[in-house]
């Protein structure tokens, strides 16, 4: 039996859904907004997270309200098909295509939640997985102009953290050596594979050979290969190179240039249980390693990704750590270590808050 079949015949009543919505200033360039789907049905609630990144088109979905016809008795397989068949955005353009599956999976995740409440159920128990404590590293910019602060302060606070840091062209030398000396730099990511979006990092093949000589043990993120001279600088570094946005599902795994030794699965940008689920184990099949990462969450999303990661790649630098680290101003103490601990809840899709 496959994962997915272990979850595919779970009963699930859905009476009714609601709209909460989140928000929180990031920087003074960008406020981060989410929504979750709130689905009720035989006196249990199930909870997902929206992390579609334009505020417009989260607006307008928490305005037109619970619009969708979710009412009804199904099979978390037979809701996944029926989810497949709407129009989530309310005749509204998407913008980018990675959008319609972070909607999806606001509501497939909210569906497994309800659905194993309704059992009395773990996603631990039914996967038949045991949960364990989950390694994290903390995702950060450090500004423009470029500064090691952001790594050193909060290396001050909580000595044992590892970071994943995005890169930029402005990164000279004498501030690699300030990064690489702190020990704690466990992955780089270039933003090479985003295109169109506000993400996007220009291709600077000298910035990919310098950074993958300063940090020699460093994971090498989603970088721009379509540019001869960048794939050139990181030939000799293929072993570490690794994919984030690139990724929606197993066939885009088979598309890569080469094999690679792990990914960077995202539920919200694969976007359903069936091909996830797949993911994973098509992935442990060919022996490549999996980690986790995150989309900003700001609500019930981020407990449910580092739930997966207690599950199935506890020990990996997962980018998944507690809301806090990435703020601008996050508090010096009080936050947990790595690793997390899972506190799963007893039934349902949930770590404990």
């Amino acid at each position: 039996m496959t994962m997915y079949d272990a979850l595919a015949d779970l009963p699930l009543q859905i009476d009714s859904y609601t709209l909460e919505g989140h928000a929180r200033t990031v920087s003074p360039e960008f406020e981060r907004m989410t929504t979750t789907v709130h689905l009720t049905g035989a006196g249990e609630e199930g909870l997902g997270e929206d992390v579609t990144y334009d505020p417009g088109l989260q607006v307008a979905q928490r305005e037109a309200g619970p619009v969708l016809p979710l009412a009804g008795g199904w099979t978390l397989d037979s809701f996944s098909n029926h989810l497949e068949g709407l129009d989530l955005f309310g005749g509204e353009e998407p913008g980018l295509p990675a959008y319609c599956d972070y909607r999806r999976w606001a509501f497939e995740s909210a569906a497994a939640d309800l659905a194993l409440r309704q059992a009395g159920r773990s996603l631990a128990a039914v996967l038949g997985r045991e949960p364990r404590p989950i390694s994290f590293v903390v995702s950060l910019r450090i500004g423009e102009p470029p500064s090691a602060e952001p790594v050193t302060r909060r290396l001050a606070a909580y000595p044992n953290l590892r970071f994943k840091l995005d890169s930029s062209p402005t990164w000279d030398d004498d501030l690699l050596r300030e990064l690489a000396a702190t020990g704690a730099v466990a992955s780089i990511d270039f933003k090479g594979a985003y295109k169109g979006t506000p993400v996007d990092v220009e291709t600077d093949p000298d910035l990919y050979r310098r950074c993958a000589e300063a940090f020699p043990d460093a994971w090498l993120e989603d970088p721009d290969l379509t540019v001869p001279a960048a794939d050139e600088a990181l030939r000799p570094h293929y072993d570490r190179i690794t994919w984030d946005a690139p990724i929606h599902g197993v066939p885009d795994i088979e598309a890569l240039p080469f094999q690679p030794r792990t990914i960077n699965v995202k539920p919200s940008r694969i976007g359903t249980w069936r091909k996830l689920l797949e993911m994973y184990e098509w992935c442990a099949e060919r022996g490549i390693v999996t980690y986790g990462g995150g989309q900003s969450e700001l609500g019930v999303g981020r407990g449910q990704i580092q739930y997966l990661a207690a599950l199935l790649h506890p020990d990996e630098p997962n980018d998944i750590a507690p809301a806090g680290y990435d703020w601008a101003d996050f508090p010096s103490t009080g936050l947990p270590p790595s690793p997390l601990t899972p506190e799963i809840e007893p039934a349902g899709f949930r770590r404990r808050s």
